[in-house]
């Protein structure tokens, strides 16, 4: 028998970093880059590969940019905020196409979540799933280490690399499997702007074994390593790996 996956991440805390973001993006200006990136990126895909889908299932694209730019097509979306679970089998399938965005990163099971992508498609049906990826946020991790001193503390999220995610991708059975990466980086002049634009996204701590706060000292010297590590023009770039997964349901349904 299969041994049941490790707890990672909280499963209740994941649902309210996603309730999260839907009250954080009725703000004034809330960031939403990385998603944004992310739908630009299928639908350039789409239209390069001349796919024209009939049925979709699109998961976790709370912007709704994508569904409206599919046209015509039937879609159905999914959130893991309204209790979508991806580690279990889904509820629907027969799609054409399946797109998940932004929120893989976060699932205790991901060799099972993309089992249950294929099964979703059709045969033959294509899907794509982004999240971010390894080498994503480096000047925080810097700038938390630094914070905590001589007891660092597990603060980011472990995270898939590219050649981890191609051979998640083999071992889900997905046909045609590609995993590519790029690298959205954007710059910062303070360390609150940087951790608020992470929380409008999604992209705080839900670990299952999560850090104590950090006090008010740590969170001075959190501030100080930012500015240490900012460049002449008071700026400190941050990083962000996107990892694009792809691949086909086979013509045989498998």
């Amino acid at each position: 028998m299969a041994s049941a996956p490790p707890t990672i991440f909280s499963p209740a805390r994941r649902l309210a970093a996603r309730r999260r973001i839907m009250r954080l993006q009725q703000g004034a200006d809330p960031a939403r880059f990385v998603i944004a990136d992310m739908v630009e990126d299928v639908l350039e895909r789409l239209a390069f590969l001349r796919h024209e889908p009939k049925r979709v299932l699109v998961i976790g694209d709370w912007t709704g940019a994508l569904a409206a730019a599919l046209g015509d097509a039937e879609v159905t979306a999914a959130e893991p905020s309204e209790a979508f679970d991806e580690e279990q089998p889904f509820p629907f399938g027969g799609f054409d196409l399946v797109v998940s965005v932004a929120t893989l990163d976060t699932v205790n099971d991901l060799p099972g979540a993309l089992i249950h992508i294929r099964r979703a498609l059709a045969p033959g049906g294509r899907a794509f799933a982004s999240f971010v990826g390894a080498g994503s946020l480096p000047a925080l991790r810097r700038i938390m280490l630094a914070a905590d001193g001589e007891r660092p503390a597990a603060r980011v999220h472990p995270m898939v690399d590219i050649r981890a995610a191609a051979q998640l991708l083999q071992r889900a059975g997905w046909t045609e499997p590609v995993a590519d990466c790029r690298t959205l980086r954007v710059a910062y002049r303070s360390f609150d702007r940087l951790v608020a634009d992470l929380r409008d996204q999604g992209l705080g701590n839900v670990l299952a074994s999560p850090a104590p706060p950090l006090g008010e000292a740590a969170l001075e010297r959190a501030r100080a390593a930012f500015l240490e590590g900012a460049d002449g023009e008071g700026r400190v770039v941050e990083s962000f790996e996107i990892l694009t997964l792809s691949g086909r349901r086979s013509l045989r349904g498998t």
